[in-house]
């Protein structure tokens, strides 16, 4: 069976997924941030939504569980960690756990640092990571609930994930991302190149989504804090890691 992903915008700038299979039309949603759009484009498709994954609390990312789960009747699986904060779930998943999305199997990461309990999906059959707002393209998720030490391990953790893997991230920031990955690393040509294509798409109102782990790792400073490019463009050669993404961190959420 081979899985379908369409990206379906909800709210200002947030993004959606519905995963299905053709041929026997079930379908899952990530993230329903509103209910609407959703439902709307499951119907265009024929598609019967069976399944709603989580991937962490914020109202963004769950505000249309309650209107899905009332029209459709489906299972929501999230976060064991935030179980206590997100209303309406049926199954909890943790770090480790394998669990089946319309039959294919799928693996759990804990990514802490936007939240603490938040996780991350990888289905290996379809080569897809939906990655919240933990990793983004060119970019990751502010840390609301955790610190440096938690998000850059989370990182690294996904970036070992093999390269063709698609990223699925939860909202169009890429634009902005990629003006400010600009300014740290100026002597990256694959950066350049990707802040070309990137303009390029946003001027035609198109997706920047999905990235892949290879291009992200390529291009993305905070999965490349450990590169001594990145640390000597911020005058911190021989820096820890860590250190290097928290000021990365840092002079994103001051840009």
């Amino acid at each position: 069976m081979a899985l379908k992903i369409d990206l379906v915008p909800v709210l200002s700038d947030n993004y959606s997924y519905l995963i299905y299979d053709e041929g026997s039309k079930k379908a899952a949603v990530v993230d329903p941030g509103e209910a609407g759009p959703l439902l709307v484009a499951a119907q265009e498709r024929g598609l019967s939504i069976e399944h709603i994954l989580i991937t962490h609390h914020h109202g963004d990312h769950v505000q249309g569980v309650g209107e899905i789960v009332a029209a459709t009747g489906c299972k929501v699986t999230g976060p064991s960690y935030e179980a206590d904060k997100i209303s309406g779930l049926t199954e909890t998943v943790k770090e480790g756990d394998s669990l089946e999305v319309l039959g294919e199997k799928t693996e759990i990461f804990h990514v802490p640092g936007h939240t603490q309990g938040h996780i991350a999906f990888w289905i290996p059959s379809a080569s897809a990571l939906f990655s919240g707002d933990s990793l983004f393209v060119l970019g990751c998720g502010r840390l609301f609930e955790g610190g440096p030490q938690d998000m850059w391990p989370a990182l690294q953790k996904l970036r070992e994930l093999p390269d063709e893997t698609q990223v699925f991230c939860g909202h169009e920031y890429t634009l902005a991302n990629a003006k400010f990955c600009a300014t740290i690393e100026q002597q990256n040509a694959a950066l350049d190149k990707r802040i070309a294509e990137i303009e390029n798409l946003r001027s035609r109102d198109l997706p920047t989504i999905p990235s892949t782990i290879a291009i992200e790792k390529s291009t993305n400073p905070f999965m490349r804090a450990d590169h001594s490019s990145v640390a000597e463009s911020l005058g911190m050669a021989g820096a820890a890691s860590v250190e290097v993404f928290a000021e990365v961190r840092s002079r994103k959420d001051s840009f």
